[in-house]
This record gives C-alpha cells, sequence and structure tokens, in this order.
C-alpha cells in the first residue's frame, strides 16, 4: 500500500502561529473548563476538618505551598512536557496509550490486530533498532498473558474512574459556585436554597445535552477566559492590598514545616489539596480536537499564571483574617462590590467544566463500545461538521440522576471533594504507569528513564492516593464503588466477546465447503442486496482515513455476485447511518468491480479468456483497498523495487473525484498506473461488457431495497465450566445483552430492513 501522504492526501502543513493562538483560545473552553474552577472549593476541602487555620499562618502558608508546586509538577511537567508526547496519531487519553502499546507489543486481548491494518497510515510505528533492554520488556510482556490481564485492567480502572469523574465533578463544580450564595443569605435560608439551585442547574445542563455543544460551544471560550482573568485580577489585588509577601510561602520550606507541625492530620488533610488538579487529564484526553502546541501555549501562558495568582491571593487574604465564622471560602476574599458578578460568572465556568466532563465521559464510553468492553449504547452524532461531538441518551440520564444524588446525598463541599479526589488521582496513577510502558516499548528509551518517572510522580501521586483513601468513610467510597460496577460490567462483556469470537474461530465454515454446497440446496435469488454482518471490533487506531476504510473482494467465482467487504473504523471514529453508509458501500463496489476488470485486461499475469475467468474462485482472492482521495498531478507509471507490501494503484477520473484502488499483495515491488481523462475514453472501449453488466446488475439491486441480516445471539457457558465463567456468561453477559441495545441499533439498521438470525454460542 503506498503511505506517501502526498499522493493519498495533503501533507499536513506546520500550523502559523495565527492558527497556534486561535487553538490556543478556543481550547480555553474545552480543556481548561474544569481546571480553571478549582479554587472554588480547594481550600475549603482542605481546611474542611482535619487542619486549622491558625494565626500563625503556617498551615494556610504550607498548603499553598503544596498547590503551588502540585501545580508546578504534575499538570505543568508530568503532561505539559511529557505525556502529551505520547499521542496516538494526535489522540490522547487512556485508551490511546493502550492502542499505543498493543501495536508496538503483542499484549492486547481485544481481537482486532490482523494483519492487513498495519499497512494502514494512521498504524504508525516508531522502529528504530530495538534495544537490548526493550525488548527483555517487550518479550517479558508479551509472554505472560496474565499480564495482558491485568494491563487490560488497569486501563478499564482509569476508564472507570474517569467515568466516576464524569458523576462528581458537575456535582462539587455547580455546588461550590453556587455555593457563594451563603454570604448573601441567612445560614437557614442558605441551607435550603443551595442544594435545590445545584440541582435544577444540573437538571438543565443534561436536559440540553442533545443539541450537542457546538450550538453553544462558541461561548465557552470567552467565558473561561473571563473567568481566568477575573481570578487573576483578585488574586492580584489581594497580593498587593493583603500580604504583598505571600509569594515567600511558594519556598518547598512551607511544606516541610506543615508537615511538621500537623503531622498525620496534614497528611489527611492532602486530600482537599489535590483537587487543585482535577482536569488536568482533559489536557490530554482532548488532545485529538487541539494541537500539543496550542495545549501547551495555553497551560503555560495563562492557565497557570492565572491559577497560582488565585491561589496565592486567596491566601494573602486568610493570612489577614482568622477568625471569621467563614473564614475558609472562594467568596469571602472577594470584594463585595464584584460578589455578585463574580458569582454569576463562576456558575457559568462550572457549567462549562461541567459540560467538558460530560462530553468526555461520552467519549470515552464510545470508545470503549468500539473495543468490545462496554455493552452497546445508542451513539448520535450531533454535528456534522465537527468530529467527535456524540450524544449517548441512556448514559447521559444516568450521569444526570447519578450527580443530583451525589448533591441531595452529600450536601457539602467535603465529602464531594474526597470522592473526586480520589477518581481524579487514580486515573493519573494509571496514566503514569501506562506512558512508563510507551517510554520502554514505543519510544525504547533505557529503562532508567521509565523507572525514574515512574519511581518521581508516582511516588507524589501515591501520596496524595493514600491521603484520598483515608476519606473513605467521608466520601471516597463513592468512586470505589462505581469503578467496582463499571469494571464487572466491562470486564463481562468484554470476557464474553473473546470468547464469541474464539468459538467463531473454532468453527468457521470454510468458503469452498459452502460454495460447493450452494447449487445444490435450491437457492433462489430475489432481487435486492443482502448485507450479512460480522461482529468485529474496531482497528486498534484512532482514525481510519476514508481513502482506506474499505477492504474488498470476490467470494466465489464473478458469476455468483458475492462480494466480502471489511469496512475499518478507529476507536474513536463515528459509524455513519444505514443511508450514507449503503450508498457508500454501493459506490465502493462499484469502484472495486471497475478496478477488477481493468486489471484483467490490463495485466499481463490476466490475460485470461473470459470463460477461465468465470469459472475462476475468488474464495482465496485478494483483498482491495478502496477509497476517495483527491489526486493532482501529470499522468505518472512508476515501479518501486522492495516494497513491501506491494500495491497496484489505478487512479482514473469520475465526474467529482478520483478514485484510489490499492490492491494489497505479499511481493517486493509497487506499480502504480495512473491514467488522465483523455485516456479515460481509450480505456472504457477494452472494458468487457460483462463489466457493464455486472455494473447494472449491482444498481438494479440497489434499487430493489436492502437486506440487513444480523446473528440475534445466546450465549451460554458449556457444561464443566467454572462458577465464575458460569456466573459471568450465563447471568452477566445475558443480563447485559437483554437490557442493552442491539446490534442493529447500534448500526443504525431500520427495522423493516432487519433480517435476524438465532445463534447459540456454546463458550
Amino acid at each position: 500500500m503506498d503511505l506517501d501522504y502526498s499522493k493519498c492526501w495533503k501533507t499536513p502543513k506546520k500550523e502559523s502561529w495565527k492558527t497556534v493562538l486561535l487553538l490556543s483560545y478556543q481550547s480555553l473552553g474545552v480543556v481548561y473548563g474544569d481546571l480553571s474552577i478549582s479554587p472554588l472549593y480547594v481550600y475549603k476541602s482542605t481546611f474542611a476538618e482535619d487542619i486549622q487555620h491558625s494565626d500563625s499562618n503556617e498551615e494556610i502558608f504550607g498548603v499553598l505551598s503544596f498547590v503551588f508546586w502540585t501545580l508546578t509538577l504534575i499538570p505543568l511537567f508530568k503532561y505539559v512536557f511529557i505525556v502529551l508526547r505520547a499521542d496516538d496519531n494526535g489522540e490522547g487519553g487512556t485508551f490511546a496509550l493502550y492502542s499505543l502499546i498493543c501495536r508496538h507489543a503483542r499484549v492486547s486481548l481485544l481481537p482486532n490486530r490482523q494483519v492487513a491494518d498495519e499497512a494502514l497510515s494512521t498504524y504508525k510505528l516508531e522502529q528504530p533498532p530495538e534495544k537490548k533492554n526493550s525488548s527483555r520488556v517487550k518479550f517479558v510482556l508479551e509472554k505472560y498473558r496474565w499480564l495482558h490481564t491485568a494491563l487490560l485492567i488497569l486501563v478499564l480502572l482509569g476508564t472507570c474512574m474517569v467515568i466516576g469523574d464524569g458523576v462528581l465533578t458537575p456535582a462539587i463544580s455547580v455546588f461550590s459556585a453556587v455555593s457563594g450564595l451563603e454570604l448573601s443569605m441567612s445560614k437557614e435560608h442558605h441551607q435550603y436554597a443551595v442544594v435545590p439551585i445545584t440541582c435544577f442547574i444540573l437538571l438543565c445542563l443534561f436536559a440540553l445535552q442533545h443539541y450537542g455543544t457546538h450550538r453553544v460551544g462558541f461561548f465557552f471560550a470567552p467565558i473561561v477566559l473571563t473567568w481566568l482573568l477575573c481570578i487573576s485580577a483578585l488574586g492580584l489585588y489581594n497580593i498587593i492590598h493583603w500580604n504583598p509577601h505571600v509569594y515567600k510561602a511558594l519556598s518547598p520550606y512551607y511544606m516541610f514545616i506543615f508537615l511538621k507541625k500537623t503531622r498525620i492530620s496534614g497528611w489527611m488533610s492532602l486530600g482537599g489539596t489535590l483537587l487543585c488538579i482535577t482536569g488536568s487529564e482533559a489536557m490530554f484526553a482532548d488532545l485529538g480536537h487541539f494541537s500539543y502546541t496550542a495545549i501547551q501555549i495555553a497551560f503555560t501562558f495563562l492557565v497557570y499564571p492565572a491559577l497560582i495568582l488565585a491561589y496565592m491571593g486567596q491566601a494573602a487574604y486568610l493570612s489577614h483574617h482568622h477568625h471569621s465564622s467563614r473564614v475558609i471560602s472562594f467568596y469571602v476574599s472577594v470584594p463585595a462590590p464584584v460578589r455578585w458578578p463574580v458569582l454569576v460568572v463562576a456558575i457559568l465556568a462550572s457549567v462549562v467544566g461541567s459540560q467538558a466532563i460530560i462530553s468526555g465521559t461520552f467519549s470515552i464510553i464510545n470508545q470503549s463500545q468500539s473495543l468490545g468492553c462496554f455493552p452497546r449504547v445508542k451513539v448520535i452524532h450531533t454535528s456534522d461538521k465537527i468530529h467527535g461531538q456524540i450524544y449517548i441518551p441512556e448514559i447521559n440520564w444516568m450521569l444526570m440522576i447519578l450527580c443530583i444524588a451525589v448533591t441531595i446525598g452529600f450536601r457539602d463541599t467535603k465529602h464531594m471533594g474526597n470522592a473526586s479526589g480520589l477518581a481524579v488521582m487514580t486515573v493519573m496513577l494509571v496514566t503514569t504507569c501506562l506512558t512508563s510502558l510507551v517510554i520502554i516499548i514505543c519510544w525504547q528509551k533505557p529503562p532508567i528513564i521509565a523507572i525514574t518517572f515512574l519511581l518521581f510522580f508516582g511516588s507524589i501521586e501515591l501520596l496524595y492516593f493514600s491521603a484520598s483513601l483515608t476519606k473513605f468513610k467521608e466520601g471516597a467510597w463513592l468512586p470505589i464503588l462505581l469503578a467496582l460496577i463499571l469494571m464487572t460490567v466491562m470486564f463481562v462483556w468484554h470476557y464474553a466477546t473473546i470468547k464469541k469470537y474464539e468459538y467463531d474461530l473454532h468453527n468457521k465454515v470454510s468458503l469452498e465447503w459452502l460454495l460447493a454446497l450452494g447449487p445444490s440446496l435450491g437457492i433462489a435469488r430475489v432481487p435486492g442486496i443482502g448485507l450479512v454482518f460480522s461482529d468485529l471490533t474496531s482497528v486498534p487506531v484512532p482514525h481510519v482515513p476514508p481513502a482506506e476504510r474499505y477492504l474488498v473482494g470476490r467470494v466465489g467465482p464473478t458469476a455468483h455476485r458475492s462480494y466480502r467487504c471489511i469496512v475499518r473504523y478507529g476507536y474513536r471514529d463515528v459509524h455513519q447511518d444505514v443511508h450514507s453508509f449503503e450508498t457508500e458501500l454501493v459506490e465502493r463496489l462499484a469502484d472495486f468491480i471497475r478496478y477488477d476488470w481493468h486489471r484483467t485486461n490490463w495485466t499481463n499475469s490476466c490475460n485470461e479468456d473470459d470463460a477461465s475467468r468465470s469459472n475462476e474462485s475468488s474464495s482465496e482472492s485478494k483483498l482491495a483497498v478502496i477509497g476517495t482521495v483527491a489526486f493532482s498531478g501529470p499522468p505518472a507509471y512508476e515501479i518501486e523495487e522492495n516494497v513491501q507490501p506491494e500495491s497496484v494503484s489505478i487512479e482514473y477520473p469520475t465526474v467529482e473525484s478520483v478514485r484510489d484502488v490499492i490492491e494489497l499483495e505479499p511481493v517486493g515491488k509497487r506499480v502504480r498506473f495512473a491514467i488522465d481523462e483523455e485516456s479515460e475514453i481509450d480505456a472504457q472501449t477494452e472494458v468487457d461488457a460483462q463489466l457493464q453488466e455486472e455494473l447494472a446488475y449491482l444498481y438494479a439491486a440497489q434499487q430493489a431495497g436492502t437486506a440487513f441480516i444480523l446473528g440475534h445471539s445466546h450465549v451460554r457457558a458449556k457444561q464443566g465450566s467454572s462458577l465464575f465463567k458460569r456466573l459471568a456468561i450465563d447471568f452477566g453477559y445475558n443480563f447485559l445483552r437483554r437490557n442493552c441495545r442491539g446490534p442493529d441499533v447500534a448500526l443504525k439498521v431500520p427495522t423493516v430492513s432487519l433480517l435476524e438470525v438465532g445463534m447459540v454460542y456454546v463458550v
């Protein structure tokens, strides 16, 4: 296959500074909404119970020092300068790291690694000479299957905690913003006003999700920018007005003084301090929507300074206010004349931050479903222009119910913060572990570098993680419970999917036997197209270019009019609706038919008479990559030696575009023919009449209608299976299958065109 970008699609140009700055601005509303609103609740959660704000200011200065160094080491050093480079074709997140590792080492349990997929242009492998230590780590990982399972469980744990964060972040963000009303109400009125108002805002937020974020998305960046400028100005005002020397607290010496004085209570209070980095993972997870440089610039030059000024300003104010009844709150440091405008901006910013995590939850569930790790759900693409904006109805309403339940059940920032902190830190620990493997296996750096990365950042995150675990009874139990439920669901679904795939492999019927049996069965062909779907998972890449999506070949002789088509999607690709898919599939089949006959007429190796061709069995024929690309340039004929695999490509113009047809063969040269418009007439005269007959047959079948044939499967454990297997298959998987969307909904197949075939899997 021709992997030259200049011949497949336009090579991405280097982004101009204007484009980078525009992307940086846009990233504020999508990436940094959650991170930017953390000053609303960090100090309040830290001083909620374990430590008290004293006249010596050692506690507040110690917490400020922890916040400063945590923001510097984790989001800035770890994510901006290291983790963001571990992208998978520009995509980030837990599954991107897992996909990257699985492409460089055979550690995947998922049945989605095919030889033909390795020819994809997005199936990029960094292949410098493998170093001895790197090969040793790779060998150990590939050898032991239990390590494959452990790696998948680690990835699922991170995924479940991200989904759990989708429940907790909207609740704590909106609740903390609305809590500013406490300064304008009596305690009795405030107690009964904040929770209902928070629930109402959350209800509206989730009710509007089906419209898609693109309709209001252009408001997001200005809101977050206004919020960042607001907290920066407030921070500068409080520093200048209350304590210009607060910068001294940035010294690590104050962390030592803090822990020395507070001891175990100070360590436990770190469960609130870690909330200053909530939302940092979004920088990596949303990398695919922006660029590395854009996210780096936005955080380094705007978000990071604004957050540091905000925390320093609050600490400066609190260093001179020790005896107020409402001493620890973001809003007490806001001057009274601007308190109401700040409250309004804070509520809007909290909604933006919540929207980002909700959209991220939809995205990661869609990825999990694509990789066979989540039950089928209905995915709606809310924008025709913006890739990746999706809406999942059942997940949306479940998140809404859980968010409102968390708000009503906890009723305070402390418990919500404890729950959110544990979820956030678990995701970061998973990212650290996976990035360490990427450093060794994919980047092939010396193991000492990966170990240093793991120990340095892992020890910091373990410190905060251990502090969060001490809050188990005070809210931290919730993300653990959610993760256990979600991991059970995801692992059971994945386990049954693997068993079904293995059953298909061991019980498949050969095409030769089926084709030989066909004439004796008395089969009568009716007009129309019958599409027989097989249940396969996505390719282990984030996106498959449209020009490389379709692999088409014949099944049996030409007279059978039967074809095999593999439609490849990446784990972040959104499947087409059935009407556009059906139309495009017919177009690709027509392209393949033209190519197949042109190959017969134009290549010496296929110079046979029509009779022998009609009797040729293509059950073992090669598949051809059929796609649409923009092609410009002079006619070309080129032969390139020593290329693996071989690529025979024929470009011929059509009315609107050029069809790029590529056949994969396991030999050592590439032959490319290019035909300009002048020669098209001559080429058409050489096409056999049977080509026109086959095309006419295809288009007539399309007009007659399409039937979608899907398997309606029932899975049960075979006799003698273990108790775990019987519980997982007979009860867990079948319960999920009966109560979740069927394959017809996931594939968007209309009911009137659906034909289901009952199948029983005994695994």
